[in-house]
This record gives C-alpha cells, sequence and structure tokens, in this order.
C-alpha cells in the first residue's frame, strides 16, 4: 500500500465574486482543498467576502487513463455552501483521480478550475477509532472499533495496529502513564490499583504505510474495589455510555503458563484464595483479529472444567501454535474476572528429541557429517544445527559453526587425522536459548593422502602413452629397416650377384653356405646325380623356380647330356665355392 499523505489539495487565494454588472466575468473559486479522513471523502473553498447573491459552485471528475470524459461529481452540484461531500462516488481508491470546480450564476459561468491528480488512498487520514471500557478490580479491558465505517473501502485490505496511552487520573493529575501496542482490537490492561480512575486514549496506525491518524477522545473509568459482591453498572467519568464497571468478590488468577512435565504439556496459574474451582478456555489466535466482543468465540478446554487445585492437563493434541488460555476462579455463585490472557506457541515449546550423530569419510581431505533423532522422529519444525567439530588430539582447537541441514559437509581437513563432533538442535522460530541435549559425540578418521582416481588415470595414460610408442617404433623400422630378402621380381631381371647386392639394403649382409670337401669326386658324383634328379623334377613342373638357382631354357630332350653339363657346371661352381670358402675360413 502507498502510504496516506493527510495533506489537503490547495489551490490559489481567497476568491471573490464581483457584481456581474459591466461585464464583469465571473471568477472560479479559490483556495480548493480535498480532505479525505478514513471514508468520508470532503470538497472545501474559501467562502466569497461580498454577498454571493444566486452564485452557486459545481464540480466534475474523471479517471485518467480510464474515463476521460469529465463527469458530475455527486454532491457537488449547484452547491451554495463553501464545502460538499462526495463519499457516494463510487471509486477506486488506489487509482488516480483529477477534479474540476467552477461558480456559476445564472447563465454565466466562470473558467474551470483544476485540481492536481491525486489518488485517494494516499490522501486518506486514519480517523479516530471508537473505545470502550470495562474496569475490574485490577484491569481494564478496551475494546476498539477499527477505523471507517463497518463495510470500510479505505481499509478493508489492511491490518491496522494500536497504539494505547493510559494514564492514572488523580486528583485531575496525570500521576502515571505507559504505552500499549496491539494487533488486535481488544486489549486487556492488569496490575491497576483497584478503586483508582484510569483514563486512556487510542488511535490507529497502518504498520507498513505512515499514514497522519488521530486520537480517540480521552475515556476514563475507576478499577473497583477488590472485595464487593456487588455487580454494579456505572457510567465513566466522561458520562459517556461506553464504559462499564464490574465489581467482583474473587481476583483473578495470575501468573498463567504452560509447562512440561513428562513431554506431557500442563496449565497452571497462581492463586491465594481457597475453597475454589477454576475453569479453563482456550481461543485460536486469527479469532483475535476479528472486532467484536470474544466472549462467545472462546471455548471450554476439557479437563479443565472444575479443576479443583491451580492446574490442569488439558488435551494434548490441542498444543499447536497459535492459542490463548485463561482460566478463572468460581466459588458458589460468585466467579473471579478472567485472567490475563496466556499465549501458547507450539514452536516456542516444542520437545526436541535427542540427536543422533554421526561422520563419513569422504576423501583425504573431508568428512560428511549426518545428524539424525532416534527412533526417526519427525519433527514439524524449522531447525538449525550447533555443531562443535575438533581434531582427537591434545591441545586441539575446538571449532563451533552453525548450518540449516542435517546433512553437511566439512572441508580443509588434513589426511590420515581422526576428527570427532557433536551437535544440539535449536528451535528456528523460537528462541535461541531453546535447545535439545547434546547427541553423541562422533569420531572419523579422514583418508590416506593422494587421491586413487588420479593414480588410476595416471596409469591408464600411461598405458596408452606405451602402445603408442610401440606402434611408433613398429612403424619406423618397417620403413627404415625392411627385411633382407629381395622380392623374386629382383632375381628374375636382375641374375648377376652383383646387380642384386645394389638393390638390397646394406644393412642386410648376403653370406654363403660354404663346405669342406675331402673326396671330391665322391662328393661330386653324388652331387651330380642328386642335382639330375632334382632338375628333371624342375623341368617337369610349371615356372616354380626357387629364386635363386633357377635354370631356364632347357628342354626334356637333352636327357642325360644336360644332366651330367648341369652337374659339371654345379659341380665345378661347388668346388669353387668351397675352395674359397675354405680359403677364407682357413686363411
Amino acid at each position: 500500500m502507498f502510504a496516506l499523505l493527510g495533506v489537503v489539495l490547495v489551490a490559489g487565494a481567497p476568491w471573490v465574486l464581483p457584481a456581474a454588472a459591466g461585464g464583469t466575468k465571473l471568477k472560479p473559486p479559490q483556495n480548493v482543498e480535498v480532505d479525505i479522513i478514513d471514508d468520508t471523502f470532503t470538497l472545501r473553498w474559501a467562502r466569497s467576502r461580498e454577498p454571493a447573491g444566486n452564485v452557486t459552485v459545481s464540480a466534475d471528475y474523471r479517471i485518467p487513463g480510464i474515463v476521460d470524459n469529465w463527469t458530475k461529481l455527486p454532491g457537488c452540484q449547484h452547491v451554495t455552501s463553501a464545502t460538499c461531500d462526495f463519499s457516494s462516488l463510487k471509486m477506486n481508491v488506489y487509482e488516480e483521480i483529477k477534479l474540476r470546480i467552477r461558480a456559476e450564476e445564472g447563465n454565466s459561468t466562470s473558467p474551470w478550475h483544476e485540481l492536481d491528480t491525486f489518488i485517494p488512498f494516499q490522501q486518506a487520514r486514519i480517523g479516530p477509532p471508537k473505545v470502550h471500557l470495562e474496569a475490574e478490580d485490577k484491569a481494564i479491558a478496551i475494546n476498539i472499533s477499527p477505523p471507517g465505517a463497518k463495510d470500510s473501502v479505505m481499509w478493508q485490505l489492511e491490518n491496522p495496529q494500536y497504539s494505547v496511552i493510559i494514564w492514572r487520573n488523580a486528583s485531575g493529575a496525570q500521576t502515571w502513564n505507559e504505552t500499549h501496542h496491539s494487533r488486535f482490537p481488544r486489549i486487556k490492561i492488569h496490575k491497576l490499583v483497584p478503586e483508582t480512575t484510569y483514563c486512556v486514549r487510542v488511535k490507529a496506525r497502518l504498520p507498513l504505510h505512515p499514514n497522519p491518524a488521530e486520537f480517540s477522545p480521552v475515556h476514563c473509568v475507576s478499577t473497583t474495589a477488590p472485595l464487593h459482591p456487588v455487580l454494579t453498572p456505572r457510567q465513566d467519568l466522561t458520562t459517556s455510555p461506553s464504559s462499564s464497571i464490574v465489581e467482583n468478590e474473587l481476583p483473578a488468577p495470575e501468573n498463567i503458563q504452560v509447562i512440561l512435565e513428562n513431554d506431557t504439556y500442563v496449565l497452571k496459574w497462581d492463586y491465594t484464595h481457597d475453597n475454589v474451582t477454576f475453569e479453563a478456555q482456550w481461543l485460536k489466535s486469527y479469532l483475535k483479529r476479528i472486532p467484536g466482543s470474544e466472549s462467545e468465540k472462546w471455548a471450554q478446554v476439557q479437563g479443565c472444567e472444575r479443576a479443583p487445585v491451580a492446574r490442569c492437563a488439558p488435551p494434548q493434541d490441542l498444543f499447536r501454535k497459535g492459542i490463548y488460555f485463561r482460566v478463572r476462579a468460581s466459588r458458589g455463585n460468585s466467579s473471579s474476572p478472567w485472567s490475563q490472557e496466556e499465549k501458547f506457541d507450539a514452536g516456542r515449546r516444542v520437545v526436541i528429541p535427542p540427536l543422533i550423530m554421526a561422520l563419513k569419510p569422504l576423501s583425504s581431505h573431508s568428512l560428511q557429517v549426518s545428524i539424525g533423532f532416534q527412533d526417526q522422529t519427525e519433527l514439524q519444525h524449522s531447525l538449525t544445527y550447533e555443531v562443535r567439530f575438533w581434531e582427537n588430539a591434545s591441545n586441539a582447537e575446538l571449532k563451533t559453526f552453525v548450518e540449516q541441514r542435517a546433512d553437511f559437509t566439512v572441508p580443509s581437513l588434513k589426511p590420515r587425522t581422526v576428527y570427532c563432533a557433536d551437535a544440539q538442535a535449536l528451535l528456528e522460530d523460537g528462541p535461541r536459548s531453546q535447545r535439545s541435549r547434546p547427541s553423541n559425540t562422533a569420531c572419523a578418521a579422514t583418508e590416506a593422502g593422494g587421491a586413487p582416481g588420479a593414480l588410476l588415470a595416471a596409469g591408464v595414460v600411461a598405458l596408452l602413452v606405451l602402445c603408442a610408442v610401440l606402434a611408433l617404433g613398429k612403424l619406423v623400422h618397417y620403413v627404415f629397416f625392411p627385411a633382407g630378402k629381395p622380392p623374386a621380381t629382383i632375381d628374375e631381371y636382375f641374375p648377376e650377384e652383383p646387380m642384386k647386392n645394389l638393390l638390397l639394403s646394406t644393412s642386410v649382409e648376403r653370406t654363403e653356405e660354404c663346405f669342406i670337401v675331402e673326396n671330391v669326386d665322391a662328393v661330386s658324383a653324388k652331387e651330380t646325380n642328386h642335382l639330375d634328379e632334382d632338375h628333371k623334377t624342375y623341368t617337369s613342373q610349371a615356372s616354380q623356380d626357387s629364386g635363386n638357382y633357377s635354370i631356364e631354357g632347357e628342354s626334356g630332350e637333352s636327357g642325360e647330356s644336360g644332366g651330367s653339363q648341369a652337374g659339371e657346371e654345379l659341380g665345378q661352381r661347388g668346388a669353387g665355392a668351397g675352395a674359397r670358402s675354405a680359403g677364407g675360413r682357413f686363411a
């Protein structure tokens, strides 16, 4: 919501309606202002110092951007006085509106005087609330009517708060005063002095908007005598019919509180009189925001209808967030006033079960902390956890930190080091002093230094590099160091030995097989027969050549002569080769 400004719109200096004689034109009204209090809209202007005659005033309005045409302002047409009320206009108080006004006399009219655009909600002031007082011997109940009408348009979306100033009025002098603030339209002020006159005044305010507000008229009332079994209605000192006095014989119970005994909520209070019984009532918190009497909103607390002692055990399911309790005493037909209301907030009195702490190593530098409840208890409240963490060693530093989560990680730790921790649960929506008992102490050691995952990755990379180096080595050896045996085409086209050696790689040395020949004739004859048989075999096959000793051009017709010639040639070659080899070896 926008801020409500209690400023009226003013335009110009006092206006005068001169006589129309001589052709003088009418002037528009001056010092025009708009005054808004709650749902009352008033337009004011300055009166003429001279007789106005038959001069009247009319006003129009329009909504910029929605209704561009000027429309007659209801309640402000042909007005003879200096004010008009246009509260009957149906409009959105959060939208801009623009007014204009002029003077009229017969068929003559003044020029229109336009006011600045304004938003009614921002222009409105909060009017004085209505107040009704009820007096007891030691308390005064203040009933406040919200600002505006019952079906107020201006404040229907707002939740006003109230400021109450109360003072003791002794011999017409103010001897004591204090201020109370409340969100509820009914306020009860306790611990007052019996048979004493107190006066109050109240104003409403909007927490989010600094709107100007007006105090209510002063209301005064006297508290009753402490022991008078007479109910006497009286008027307050301002003769206002809105106040009454109720005198009671029994005092109201005091110090109402809810305590926890053996996991059970108990309602207890203090009382000094004997031979009385007690009854307790409860009220939902949101009902206190509804204006009007609360007597019909309170409900009886089961188990506390006629309690013989100053305590009772209400049903445990009644204790939930946002309820009020009150208690009164009774003896025969007499009943005490209701006690001061005690608000019970389950979030402030919730029982936090014991915690279980667990530590788990994640790496060489971190631990995982897990916090839970015994028996897997589920708590319907937001908790924070105060964790104490330390290294399990002498003179170790104790670290304390607060976590919102029940599972979290503690980083930046030492490898192969034992750490311990415990925790307490704190209520997030309750006082910091309310906490659980400390949990068990859990300890765990971080892992050894190094990262196994990184080592594994390094090993895989090294293996891949090694495989690549081996593959590259094979490729280099194949390109630069090929095998020494030449292909068959070299023997075919280059039968001479020197030509073959030129084409072979220098890295491969050609060697010949050498023999030591003792009996040349026997060996020659034997080799001749063997070669002759081989020659016949070779000549009978189709183009099968060893590549080293193939003989071309021979035919099967030469028979024995060809075989003998070949044997002689081979024998000579073999003898020469053997001699050379022998000479080389035995040189």
